[in-house]
């Protein structure tokens, strides 16, 4: 399987976090191996470690688009900024939000509301939707011309 859309929403299926299934489904072709990405992308998940913030398959889609528009040591952040700035104009059309608590209506940060989103299924039924629009974002972004961005 090499489709980084199908990789992501397989390993979301397998219960990787969001940052984890997106950040590892991109890395491989950048050099970095699934392994490494799914390790640094681990605490973003849940909204950064389960805070309720920003989305992890938002965190994740970010690290995979610096994986080709990051800086290098003696350059600025522009383009990185652009491209993340028009990754969220993008993300934020479809689901109006970036914030995890926003986007599933659950606080993940507090356990009884974590056990309610549990029950209510919310990562079987809303996280997958998310999943792959970030992901599909990404591929596109990553196949235009970044001339383009």
């Amino acid at each position: 399987m090499d489709d980084p859309i199908l990789i992501t929403t397989d390993r979301f299926k397998q219960g990787f976090s969001c940052s984890q299934s997106l950040f590892s489904a991109f890395a491989p072709q950048f050099g970095l191996s699934s392994e490494i990405a799914s390790r640094i992308a681990s605490p973003f998940g849940g909204g950064i470690a389960r805070q309720g913030d920003t989305c992890g398959a938002v965190t994740g889609a970010l690290m995979a688009l610096a994986l080709k528009y990051g800086p290098g040591i003696d350059e600025t952040n522009n383009a990185i900024y652009q491209v993340s700035q028009e990754f969220l104009h993008r993300f934020k059309s479809k689901h109006a939000y970036i914030q995890c608590r926003q986007l599933i209506d659950f606080d993940l940060s507090h356990p009884a509301e974590l056990e309610a989103a549990r029950k209510s299924k919310v990562f079987n039924n809303i996280c997958p939707l998310l999943v792959r629009t970030a992901a599909e974002i990404v591929r596109s972004m990553l196949d235009s011309d970044s001339s383009s961005l």
